[in-house]
């Protein structure tokens, strides 16, 4: 083996373990700087993934930030003797941009440019790092204040249509709804959220 290849080597294993401990402390709960490094350091190329792979570049930023929110959903399952961090955001960008392609199979596709970028890239970091941060917050409130407030947020429902669905009193909605919006403004003042 050469000394230049042994050095190569030598490079990658220090790399993949740094990674892997990245990865470590965003299972942790280090939604911060850890997962900004990673981000730093894969953005460019699975944003490239994405537009090969779906040739729209809407939809490749889209894959870069359900990469990450997946990541950050799975930290505590990387096995790093299994695969470097590298491979595994690759793994999740391929299952990212097939489930993307399904649900937007009746838009055309535009093919654009090999190694085209997105427009602001730092824009974008902050996006993720902020519906990182967001998701982090709603899961540390309670199931039942998380539950009513998803359920107002993402189905658009009433608070009546949410007793109804649950079958719970009104009173009790409002209730869960009252705390649970207190404790996740605190938990994304914490956060850093102006709130």
């Amino acid at each position: 083996m050469q000394l230049c290849e042994v050095a190569r080597t030598d490079e990658q294993e220090r790399r993949a373990i740094e990674e892997a401990g990245l990865v470590a402390l965003v299972a942790a709960g280090d939604v911060g700087a850890p997962l900004a490094e990673l981000y730093r350091r894969y953005a460019g190329r699975l944003y490239g993934f994405g537009l090969q792979a779906l040739g729209d570049a809407q939809l490749a930023e889209e894959v870069v930030q359900e990469c990450f929110v997946r990541l950050w959903r799975t930290a505590g399952r990387f096995d790093s003797t299994r695969a470097s961090v590298g491979t595994y955001l690759f793994v999740i960008a391929r299952s990212v941009a097939v489930d993307v392609r399904r649900r937007s199979a009746s838009r055309p596709l535009a093919v654009l440019p090999e190694g085209t970028e997105p427009a602001d890239h730092d824009d974008i970091e902050e996006r993720v790092t902020q519906r990182l941060s967001i998701r982090a917050a709603l899961a540390s409130l309670s199931p039942a204040h998380r539950e009513v407030i998803m359920l107002a947020h993402d189905d658009g429902l009433t608070q009546t249509e949410i007793a109804e669905r649950l079958a719970i009193p009104l009173g009790t909605v409002k209730t869960r709804m009252f705390h649970g919006l207190r404790a996740l403004r605190l938990a994304l003042a914490e956060r850093g959220f102006d709130v």
